[in-house]
Protein backbone atom coordinates (compact mmCIF):
# COMPACT_ATOMS: atom_id res chain seq x y z
CA UNK A 1 0.00 0.00 0.00
CA UNK A 2 2.19 3.12 -1.54
CA UNK A 3 2.81 5.59 1.94
CA UNK A 4 0.05 4.20 3.71
CA UNK A 5 1.72 1.50 5.85
CA UNK A 6 1.53 -2.65 5.18
CA UNK A 7 -2.06 -4.07 4.80
CA UNK A 8 -1.44 -7.88 4.56
CA UNK A 9 -3.45 -9.55 7.00
CA UNK A 10 -2.97 -13.05 8.51
CA UNK A 11 -3.56 -16.72 7.08
CA UNK A 12 -6.52 -18.85 8.43
CA UNK A 13 -5.73 -21.82 10.35
CA UNK A 14 -6.11 -25.50 8.81
CA UNK A 15 -9.12 -27.39 9.61
CA UNK A 16 -8.90 -30.06 12.24
CA UNK A 17 -9.57 -33.97 11.30
CA UNK A 18 -12.44 -35.11 14.06
CA UNK A 19 -13.43 -38.53 14.65
CA UNK A 20 -17.33 -38.78 15.99
CA UNK A 21 -18.74 -41.78 17.22
CA UNK A 22 -22.27 -42.39 15.94
CA UNK A 23 -24.91 -45.07 16.19
CA UNK A 24 -25.82 -44.71 12.83
CA UNK A 25 -22.60 -46.29 11.57
CA UNK A 26 -21.65 -50.38 12.76
CA UNK A 27 -18.64 -50.86 10.68
CA UNK A 28 -15.03 -49.27 9.58
CA UNK A 29 -16.11 -50.53 5.69
CA UNK A 30 -15.93 -46.93 4.64
CA UNK A 31 -12.45 -45.95 5.64
CA UNK A 32 -11.36 -49.53 4.31
CA UNK A 33 -12.48 -47.83 0.73
CA UNK A 34 -11.58 -44.14 1.86
CA UNK A 35 -8.05 -44.12 3.62
CA UNK A 36 -7.13 -40.78 3.23
CA UNK A 37 -8.22 -38.26 4.73
CA UNK A 38 -8.17 -34.46 4.21
CA UNK A 39 -9.36 -30.91 5.82
CA UNK A 40 -9.45 -27.86 3.99
CA UNK A 41 -6.69 -25.56 4.17
CA UNK A 42 -6.81 -22.52 5.86
CA UNK A 43 -6.95 -19.24 3.40
CA UNK A 44 -4.18 -16.82 2.82
CA UNK A 45 -4.58 -14.07 3.70
CA UNK A 46 -4.95 -10.78 1.39
CA UNK A 47 -4.25 -6.79 1.01
CA UNK A 48 -6.43 -4.40 3.45
CA UNK A 49 -5.87 -6.05 6.20
CA UNK A 50 -8.43 -9.19 4.51
CA UNK A 51 -7.26 -12.36 7.26
CA UNK A 52 -7.84 -15.62 5.50
CA UNK A 53 -10.74 -17.89 6.80
CA UNK A 54 -10.33 -20.88 8.43
CA UNK A 55 -10.23 -24.10 6.64
CA UNK A 56 -13.55 -26.65 7.49
CA UNK A 57 -13.11 -29.29 9.80
CA UNK A 58 -13.20 -32.45 8.67
CA UNK A 59 -16.02 -34.90 10.52
CA UNK A 60 -15.62 -38.60 9.97
CA UNK A 61 -18.07 -40.34 11.78
CA UNK A 62 -16.87 -44.04 12.87
CA UNK A 63 -18.93 -46.68 15.05
CA UNK A 64 -19.46 -46.10 18.66
CA UNK A 65 -16.03 -48.27 20.40
CA UNK A 66 -13.61 -47.30 17.91
CA UNK A 67 -10.33 -47.27 19.47
CA UNK A 68 -7.32 -45.11 17.09
CA UNK A 69 -3.98 -45.90 17.51
CA UNK A 70 -0.66 -44.86 15.55
CA UNK A 71 0.27 -47.26 13.16
CA UNK A 72 3.82 -46.42 13.45
CA UNK A 73 4.12 -46.15 17.10
CA UNK A 74 1.24 -48.56 18.36
CA UNK A 75 0.19 -45.67 20.82
CA UNK A 76 -3.38 -45.14 21.82
CA UNK A 77 -4.04 -42.19 20.45
CA UNK A 78 -8.31 -41.80 21.39
CA UNK A 79 -11.02 -44.14 22.37
CA UNK A 80 -14.70 -42.56 20.87
CA UNK A 81 -17.02 -44.74 22.98
CA UNK A 82 -20.16 -42.83 23.60
CA UNK A 83 -22.70 -41.83 20.80
CA UNK A 84 -21.51 -38.11 19.97
CA UNK A 85 -18.26 -38.20 21.45
CA UNK A 86 -16.00 -36.23 19.47
CA UNK A 87 -12.18 -36.18 19.28
CA UNK A 88 -9.93 -34.53 17.51
CA UNK A 89 -7.29 -36.49 15.89
CA UNK A 90 -4.96 -34.04 13.78
CA UNK A 91 -4.88 -30.49 14.70
CA UNK A 92 -4.83 -28.22 11.26
CA UNK A 93 -1.87 -26.01 11.10
CA UNK A 94 -1.53 -22.17 12.12
CA UNK A 95 -2.21 -19.68 10.30
CA UNK A 96 0.94 -17.26 9.09
CA UNK A 97 1.40 -13.45 10.50
CA UNK A 98 0.82 -10.39 7.60
CA UNK A 99 3.43 -8.04 7.21
CA UNK A 100 1.27 -5.49 9.45
CA UNK A 101 2.23 -7.16 12.04
CA UNK A 102 6.19 -6.34 11.24
CA UNK A 103 5.77 -2.18 11.32
CA UNK A 104 7.45 -0.59 13.80
CA UNK A 105 8.49 3.72 13.93
CA UNK A 106 11.75 3.25 12.21
CA UNK A 107 10.71 0.56 9.90
CA UNK A 108 7.24 1.83 7.92
CA UNK A 109 7.20 -0.62 4.90
CA UNK A 110 7.81 -4.30 5.89
CA UNK A 111 8.05 -6.55 3.54
CA UNK A 112 8.22 -9.59 6.06
CA UNK A 113 5.79 -12.33 6.89
CA UNK A 114 5.14 -15.48 8.57
CA UNK A 115 4.64 -19.00 6.66
CA UNK A 116 1.83 -21.03 8.20
CA UNK A 117 2.19 -23.95 9.98
CA UNK A 118 2.00 -27.29 8.83
CA UNK A 119 -1.11 -29.39 9.94
CA UNK A 120 -0.47 -32.87 11.95
CA UNK A 121 -0.55 -35.88 9.62
CA UNK A 122 -0.68 -39.12 11.31
CA UNK A 123 -1.38 -43.17 9.93
CA UNK A 124 -3.76 -44.72 12.23
CA UNK A 125 -4.97 -48.07 12.87
CA UNK A 126 -8.67 -48.28 13.90
CA UNK A 127 -9.93 -51.10 15.95
CA UNK A 128 -13.68 -51.88 16.65
CA UNK A 129 -15.02 -53.41 20.05
CA UNK A 130 -18.34 -53.54 19.84
CA UNK A 131 -20.26 -51.67 22.36
CA UNK A 132 -23.77 -54.01 23.82
CA UNK A 133 -25.13 -54.55 26.90
CA UNK A 134 -24.86 -58.31 26.44
CA UNK A 135 -22.54 -60.65 23.72
CA UNK A 136 -23.77 -63.92 22.68
CA UNK A 137 -20.75 -66.85 22.56
CA UNK A 138 -20.97 -70.09 21.35
CA UNK A 139 -19.35 -72.00 18.35
CA UNK A 140 -20.46 -72.11 14.59
CA UNK A 141 -23.93 -73.23 14.08
CA UNK A 142 -24.84 -73.21 17.88
CA UNK A 143 -27.94 -70.25 16.95
CA UNK A 144 -27.08 -67.15 17.86
CA UNK A 145 -28.11 -65.47 14.88
CA UNK A 146 -31.28 -67.60 15.30
CA UNK A 147 -31.42 -66.01 18.77
CA UNK A 148 -30.81 -62.39 17.95
CA UNK A 149 -33.38 -62.58 14.77
CA UNK A 150 -36.02 -63.89 17.50
CA UNK A 151 -35.22 -61.64 20.23
CA UNK A 152 -34.78 -58.38 18.32
CA UNK A 153 -35.24 -56.56 14.99
CA UNK A 154 -32.42 -57.82 13.59
CA UNK A 155 -32.25 -59.20 10.46
CA UNK A 156 -28.61 -61.44 10.68
CA UNK A 157 -28.13 -63.76 7.63
CA UNK A 158 -29.39 -67.62 8.94
CA UNK A 159 -27.82 -70.32 7.14
CA UNK A 160 -27.31 -74.09 8.10
CA UNK A 161 -23.73 -73.99 7.34
CA UNK A 162 -21.35 -72.94 9.99
CA UNK A 163 -19.63 -68.77 10.30
CA UNK A 164 -22.56 -66.97 8.26
CA UNK A 165 -21.65 -64.71 10.81
CA UNK A 166 -18.59 -62.59 9.64
CA UNK A 167 -18.77 -59.41 11.10
CA UNK A 168 -20.77 -58.68 14.67
CA UNK A 169 -24.50 -57.87 14.38
CA UNK A 170 -25.96 -55.62 17.27
CA UNK A 171 -30.06 -55.66 17.60
CA UNK A 172 -31.98 -54.03 20.22
CA UNK A 173 -34.22 -55.63 22.98
CA UNK A 174 -37.14 -53.72 23.25
CA UNK A 175 -39.46 -53.81 26.68
CA UNK A 176 -42.87 -52.60 27.16
CA UNK A 177 -41.76 -49.21 28.97
CA UNK A 178 -39.83 -48.17 25.79
CA UNK A 179 -36.19 -49.44 27.26
CA UNK A 180 -34.19 -51.21 25.20
CA UNK A 181 -30.67 -53.74 25.25
CA UNK A 182 -28.66 -53.90 23.02
CA UNK A 183 -27.53 -57.40 21.95
CA UNK A 184 -24.16 -58.37 19.79
CA UNK A 185 -23.85 -61.42 17.84
CA UNK A 186 -20.26 -62.15 18.15
CA UNK A 187 -19.20 -64.60 15.14
CA UNK A 188 -18.20 -68.02 15.99
CA UNK A 189 -15.51 -69.20 18.06
CA UNK A 190 -13.76 -72.26 17.88
CA UNK A 191 -11.35 -74.13 19.95
CA UNK A 192 -7.63 -71.83 19.85
CA UNK A 193 -9.26 -68.94 19.24
CA UNK A 194 -7.36 -67.20 22.16
CA UNK A 195 -4.05 -68.05 20.58
CA UNK A 196 -5.14 -66.90 17.05
CA UNK A 197 -6.20 -69.81 15.45
CA UNK A 198 -8.78 -68.65 12.65
CA UNK A 199 -10.35 -65.22 13.37
CA UNK A 200 -10.78 -66.11 16.92
CA UNK A 201 -8.74 -62.84 18.56
CA UNK A 202 -10.77 -60.70 16.23
CA UNK A 203 -13.90 -62.11 17.49
CA UNK A 204 -13.12 -62.27 20.95
CA UNK A 205 -12.13 -58.16 21.57
CA UNK A 206 -15.73 -57.42 20.67
CA UNK A 207 -17.12 -58.99 23.97
CA UNK A 208 -14.61 -56.61 25.82
CA UNK A 209 -17.42 -54.24 26.39
CA UNK A 210 -20.30 -55.79 26.66
CA UNK A 211 -21.87 -55.85 30.64
CA UNK A 212 -23.42 -59.52 30.29
CA UNK A 213 -21.77 -62.31 28.67
CA UNK A 214 -24.87 -65.25 27.04
CA UNK A 215 -23.34 -68.44 26.13
CA UNK A 216 -25.34 -70.38 23.58
CA UNK A 217 -24.78 -74.19 23.48
CA UNK A 218 -26.30 -76.07 20.69
CA UNK A 219 -27.79 -78.71 23.25
CA UNK A 220 -29.20 -80.95 20.03
CA UNK A 221 -25.43 -81.20 19.47
CA UNK A 222 -25.08 -80.84 15.76
CA UNK A 223 -22.35 -82.60 13.64
CA UNK A 224 -21.27 -84.80 16.71
CA UNK A 225 -20.41 -82.00 18.88
CA UNK A 226 -20.52 -82.52 22.81
CA UNK A 227 -22.45 -79.24 24.24
CA UNK A 228 -20.82 -80.14 27.65
CA UNK A 229 -17.58 -80.14 25.92
CA UNK A 230 -18.47 -76.87 23.75
CA UNK A 231 -19.57 -74.83 27.19
CA UNK A 232 -16.19 -75.78 28.78
CA UNK A 233 -13.71 -74.91 25.89
CA UNK A 234 -15.59 -71.64 25.43
CA UNK A 235 -14.83 -70.86 29.11
CA UNK A 236 -11.37 -71.58 28.47
CA UNK A 237 -10.87 -69.45 25.32
CA UNK A 238 -12.30 -66.71 27.16
CA UNK A 239 -9.96 -67.22 30.51
CA UNK A 240 -6.75 -67.18 28.26
CA UNK A 241 -7.90 -64.48 26.41
CA UNK A 242 -8.60 -61.92 29.21
CA UNK A 243 -9.27 -63.57 32.67
CA UNK A 244 -11.38 -60.95 33.92
CA UNK A 245 -13.97 -61.92 31.49
CA UNK A 246 -15.08 -64.69 33.65
CA UNK A 247 -16.29 -62.27 36.63
CA UNK A 248 -18.48 -61.08 35.03
CA UNK A 249 -22.60 -61.67 34.88
CA UNK A 250 -23.58 -65.06 32.53
CA UNK A 251 -26.45 -66.86 31.10
CA UNK A 252 -26.08 -70.21 29.96
CA UNK A 253 -28.82 -70.61 27.02
CA UNK A 254 -29.74 -74.17 25.93
CA UNK A 255 -30.51 -73.57 22.68
CA UNK A 256 -32.24 -76.11 19.94
CA UNK A 257 -34.60 -77.64 23.10
CA UNK A 258 -37.34 -78.32 20.36
CA UNK A 259 -35.20 -81.52 19.13
CA UNK A 260 -35.35 -84.65 20.84
CA UNK A 261 -31.35 -84.72 20.98
CA UNK A 262 -31.46 -82.08 23.00
CA UNK A 263 -33.71 -83.23 25.65
CA UNK A 264 -31.80 -85.91 26.09
CA UNK A 265 -28.37 -84.32 26.46
CA UNK A 266 -30.01 -81.76 28.73
CA UNK A 267 -29.35 -84.12 31.90
CA UNK A 268 -25.81 -85.09 30.92
CA UNK A 269 -24.99 -81.10 30.57
CA UNK A 270 -25.76 -80.53 34.04
CA UNK A 271 -24.21 -83.57 35.49
CA UNK A 272 -20.73 -82.65 33.59
CA UNK A 273 -20.90 -78.62 33.95
CA UNK A 274 -22.37 -78.44 37.54
CA UNK A 275 -24.76 -75.91 35.25
CA UNK A 276 -28.48 -75.17 34.66
CA UNK A 277 -29.05 -73.39 31.19
CA UNK A 278 -32.23 -71.48 30.58
CA UNK A 279 -33.67 -73.86 27.70
CA UNK A 280 -34.95 -71.99 24.21
CA UNK A 281 -35.74 -72.30 20.97
CA UNK A 282 -34.37 -69.46 19.08
CA UNK A 283 -36.76 -70.51 16.18
CA UNK A 284 -40.13 -69.84 17.76
CA UNK A 285 -40.48 -66.56 18.52
CA UNK A 286 -43.27 -67.26 21.05
CA UNK A 287 -40.82 -69.69 22.82
CA UNK A 288 -41.24 -69.54 26.72
CA UNK A 289 -37.91 -70.18 27.58
CA UNK A 290 -36.93 -66.76 25.10
CA UNK A 291 -39.20 -64.66 27.01
CA UNK A 292 -37.22 -65.99 30.47
CA UNK A 293 -33.98 -65.02 28.66
CA UNK A 294 -35.40 -61.45 28.04
CA UNK A 295 -36.69 -60.83 31.52
CA UNK A 296 -33.74 -62.75 33.26
CA UNK A 297 -31.60 -60.31 31.08
CA UNK A 298 -33.27 -57.21 32.31
CA UNK A 299 -33.37 -58.35 35.93
CA UNK A 300 -29.41 -57.99 35.76
CA UNK A 301 -28.95 -55.10 33.74
CA UNK A 302 -31.93 -52.85 35.34
CA UNK A 303 -31.05 -50.19 32.73
CA UNK A 304 -31.92 -46.63 33.18
CA UNK A 305 -32.60 -44.91 30.52
CA UNK A 306 -32.41 -40.89 30.74
CA UNK A 307 -35.47 -38.97 31.12
CA UNK A 308 -37.33 -41.95 31.87
CA UNK A 309 -40.75 -40.64 33.57
CA UNK A 310 -41.69 -42.15 37.22
CA UNK A 311 -44.91 -41.93 38.21
CA UNK A 312 -45.79 -40.18 41.29
CA UNK A 313 -47.03 -41.90 44.47
CA UNK A 314 -50.95 -42.30 44.78
CA UNK A 315 -51.24 -41.42 48.36
CA UNK A 316 -52.17 -38.19 49.10
CA UNK A 317 -50.12 -36.81 52.39
CA UNK A 318 -52.67 -35.17 54.95
CA UNK A 319 -53.56 -31.72 54.04
CA UNK A 320 -53.12 -29.18 57.62
CA UNK A 321 -56.80 -26.82 58.10
CA UNK A 322 -55.77 -23.47 56.37
CA UNK A 323 -53.07 -24.49 54.43
CA UNK A 324 -52.71 -23.66 50.88
CA UNK A 325 -53.64 -26.69 48.43
CA UNK A 326 -51.87 -28.76 45.45
CA UNK A 327 -52.96 -26.41 42.45
CA UNK A 328 -52.26 -23.37 44.83
CA UNK A 329 -48.46 -24.53 45.54
CA UNK A 330 -48.30 -25.13 41.62
CA UNK A 331 -49.49 -22.29 40.71
CA UNK A 332 -47.41 -20.47 42.73
CA UNK A 333 -43.88 -22.30 41.64
CA UNK A 334 -45.05 -21.89 38.38
CA UNK A 335 -45.33 -17.97 39.19
CA UNK A 336 -42.05 -17.96 40.39
CA UNK A 337 -40.24 -20.00 37.38
CA UNK A 338 -41.89 -17.92 34.75
CA UNK A 339 -42.06 -14.17 35.85
CA UNK A 340 -42.99 -13.47 32.13
CA UNK A 341 -46.34 -14.29 32.67
CA UNK A 342 -49.12 -11.77 33.85
CA UNK A 343 -51.43 -14.27 35.18
CA UNK A 344 -53.08 -11.79 37.58
CA UNK A 345 -53.42 -8.90 34.40
CA UNK A 346 -56.75 -8.78 32.83
CA UNK A 347 -56.99 -9.07 29.10
CA UNK A 348 -57.61 -6.01 27.44
CA UNK A 349 -61.15 -5.10 25.62
CA UNK A 350 -61.85 -5.43 22.45
CA UNK A 351 -63.18 -1.86 20.86
CA UNK A 352 -65.87 -1.77 18.29
CA UNK A 353 -65.68 -0.18 14.71
CA UNK A 354 -66.09 4.10 15.13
Amino acid sequence: MPEGGPDGGDGGRGGHVIFKASHDVDSLIALYFAPQLFAEDGVAGRGQKMYGRRGKDLVVRVPCGTTVFDAETGAQLADVIGHGDEVVIAKGGKGGLGNVHFKTSTHQAPTEHTPGDPGEEFRLRLELKTIADAGLLGFPNAGKSSLLACVSGAHPKIASYPFTTLNPLVGAIQYPDFSQLRVADVPGIIEGAASGVGLGVGFLKHIARSRVLVYVVDMAGTDNRKPWKDFLALRKEISQHNPELLERPCLVLANKMDQDEAVKNLPRFIRETGVTPLQVSAINPGDEGVAQFKQRLWEILRPEPKGTWRATPTVEPSVPEGAPSAEEIICEEALQHAPFLDLARKPPKKRGKR
